[in-house]
């Protein structure tokens, strides 16, 4: 089996973004791209140059196709994908973002077939053959299953000596309460040494206001490293040895699309720290990536090759 540098899992949806501005209920046209938080760092890493496994269910239809070409077309091992003949592939809906507004996305994800991703399809030697798995909050709110999934492979990963980084990636309307998604995404994030929530999510998290304070919050829980996303303010991190401090963002003159940053800015940080880079450096160029991201529309079509990152890692 090849060995991979990076294993993720989770849902990849086809995505219908509007060519014109409006309400999505008066647009007649949209341009197909694809989605998923879990896919965007798998491609985001895989053209910085590694070795990237995803890991997830597909429908037998068009939409799961198109994804699984997509991934193909990027150097996404996609080997431990399986085609599900009972359940489709979700899909979304989204509007034309302007002036730098988040823009509105409707889902039809419910009972898709990566909600049916289990322990079954669990594969121990694939996941050993990495060296770091990355998981956000999106995938364990899909479903049970999901849920024992998500914790059995971070478990299974730090038992085995291996990174783990965690995104918490709030999304409120998957859980079936606002106290079960942040008992539940506190419990996984526990289980990560690199916890990477924007500023908002971490306040939402735990109840606290300072970046400092947040961070402390999942320090005492385990965790070594966390950084903290501050929007076009840059990103604070702190170690659990007390190493701390805050990165500048990086001025984008004009931002397309803002959907996308948070994990263009992971895809940054988790090279770097793989690579063996320090922590500032590896939260620079995650500001960097993050960047890229939001000059493009689209949720990954701006990350970065590795050509294009060394030009401005060169300044």
């Amino acid at each position: 089996m090849q060995a991979l540098d990076v294993v993720t899992f989770g849902e990849a949806m086809a995505m219908f973004v509007a060519d014109e501005s409006g309400e999505l209920s008066t647009i007649s046209h949209f341009t197909r791209r694809m989605a998923g938080a879990e896919t965007n760092i798998a491609i985001g890493l895989s053209r910085l140059g590694l070795r990237v496994g995803w890991v997830s269910r597909l429908g037998n239809d068009s939409f799961g196709q198109y994804i699984q070409r997509i991934l193909d077309s990027e150097g996404v091992n996609c080997s431990h994908v399986i085609v599900d003949p009972h359940y489709r592939t979700g899909f979304q809906l989204k509007s034309k973002a302007e002036n730098g507004a988040d823009p509105i996305v409707e889902y039809f994800r419910k009972n898709s077939a990566a909600s049916h991703l289990s322990l079954a399809d669990f594969d121990r030697d694939y996941f050993l053959s990495a060296r770091h798995v990355h998981a956000t909050g999106i995938t364990p709110a899909l479903s049970d299953s999901t849920m024992e999934f998500t914790i059995h492979a971070l478990d299974f990963m730090r038992e085995a000596g291996k990174t783990v980084s965690f995104d918490p990636n709030l999304r409120r309307k998957l859980w079936p309460s606002e106290s079960v998604m942040i008992e539940r995404l506190n419990y996984l994030a526990s289980k990560a040494r690199w916890v990477l929530p924007g500023l908002s999510e971490g306040q939402r998290l735990t109840g606290l206001t300072q970046p400092r304070d947040i961070a402390a919050f999942y320090l005492e829980r385990g965790t070594e490293l966390v950084v903290i996303k501050l929007g076009p303010k840059g990103a604070y991190f702190r170690t659990a040895d007390d190493q701390e401090g805050t990165i500048p963002g990086v001025p984008v003159a004009h931002v397309v699309d803002t959907v996308g940053a948070g994990d263009g800015f992971a895809v940054g940080v988790i090279s770097a720290l793989l690579e063996g880079m320090s922590i500032p450096n590896a939260v620079t160029r995650g500001t960097r990536t993050g960047a890229f991201a939001i000059q493009v529309a689209g949720d990954m079509e701006g990350l970065p090759t590795r050509a294009q990152l060394e030009v401005v890692e060169r300044f």
